[in-house]
């Protein structure tokens, strides 16, 4: 027994040994064995950045009409689509209650001018008689008093009539200048109030496009700043544009309201069409800005960070660093790096996930 035990502790030695010698040879070639990343070699991008932000082209004047007194419908002689030429009538309502009104104000008037006339006659014979000692001071200044107040009810009067005439005049709604007509809000026999919307117009040559700028960018939008302007509708033409308006009060999102006008107005643009609008921003602010794939930007607890590859003293072969790197703007050529890398950098832009700092690869 004691023999058999003698001829097996060697033999199983050797297998032992024999294994463990194999994995310390796979674990020295999985060590040595080095992986190509892909990466990109990045230059600061030019001063003047692109900006492009969506918006809605409308007319550089847009107006709800509607009629200064209420009543029933009594023609809507226009369509959607309508050109209207200055005066041209729009609506109408049923002005008979404000003839009559006028017609009663009109009545009033002449009574109290008519009441004027006697109450004149009455002063010019009570200030004769005055003079002539056959009427007393009293009956002097009552006379008086009547013209005078007969003066101011006939100038009450008068006021009164042209208000209502107003109001006759009010019941047809007309174009003041040349308009298109945008959207007819109202049907025929249907009773309005004072203020309500009856039909909506675009008026003007001037087309305008409205947009959300961030507050990221918005201190560096300024009136009268330049814009290109294109159309999904019209898409090899860009219009060149201009800043009109400049929002001062976020709107929802953190975002602020800017209006351009374009210059040109032709090629069939209208009100409503859904536009691209692009500005030139220096970003610069005297630093290098860079533009690398999305993609190649990690980020954890710690903040946002890239992967370079710095060149080693063996041909081929690179040392990954991990760099924290501060961003900017996403636009649809990649993500703007404001600070961390800089002009020659390479940056690894696939395998963000799997690669760590201090980690050798193949480098072209």
């Amino acid at each position: 027994m004691n023999n058999l035990i003698k001829l097996c502790v060697p033999a199983i030695s050797f297998f032992l040994l024999s294994a463990c010698g194999e994995n310390t040879d796979d674990t020295t070639n999985a060590e040595i064995e080095l992986r190509p990343v892909r990466y990109i070699t990045v230059s600061s991008i030019e001063a003047g950045t692109m900006r492009t932000f969506s918006g809605l082209a409308k007319a550089g004047q847009e107006s709800n009409l509607s009629f200064r007194v209420g009543g029933a419908i009594q023609s809507v002689p226009v369509e959607v689509g309508d050109q209207l030429k200055a005066g041209q009538l729009i609506s109408e309502i049923d002005p008979s209650q404000y003839q009559l009104e006028a017609q009663q104000a009109f009545a009033n008037l002449s009574q109290v001018e008519a009441t004027l006339r006697n109450a004149q006659s009455n002063f010019e014979r009570v200030k004769g008689l005055y003079e002539n000692n056959n009427a007393s001071r009293n009956d002097l200044d009552s006379s008086r008093a009547t013209a005078e107040s007969s003066k101011a009810q006939v100038s009450v009067a008068r006021k009164a009539l042209e208000l209502a005439r107003l109001n006759v005049s009010y019941t047809k709604l007309k174009a003041t200048e040349p308009c298109g007509v945008a959207d007819v809000l109202t049907e025929m026999n249907e009773n309005v109030s004072a203020g309500q919307t009856i039909v909506s117009v675009t008026c003007g040559d001037r087309l305008e496009v409205e947009l959300a700028v961030p507050e990221s960018l918005i201190a560096l939008i300024k009136r009268d700043m330049d814009a290109a302007v294109s159309f999904s509708s019209i898409p090899e033409k860009i219009f060149p544009a201009k800043v009109t308006e400049v929002g001062v009060a976020s709107i929802a999102g953190a975002t602020y309201t800017v209006t351009v006008a374009l210059n040109d107005t032709s090629n069939g643009l209208r009100s409503g069409l859904a536009a691209q609008v692009s500005f030139a921003f220096d970003m610069s602010n005297g630093k290098s800005n860079f533009i690398i794939p999305a993609v190649a930007v990690g980020e954890d607890v710690t903040g946002r960070y890239v992967f370079l590859v710095e060149e080693t003293n063996e041909t081929g072969v690179g040392l990954v660093k991990r760099q924290t790197v501060s961003t900017g703007e996403l636009s649809p050529t990649g993500l703007e790096i404001i600070e961390g890398v800089k002009d020659g950098d390479k940056v690894v832009v696939a395998g963000v996930n799997v690669i760590r700092p201090g980690l050798k690869v193949l480098i072209d």
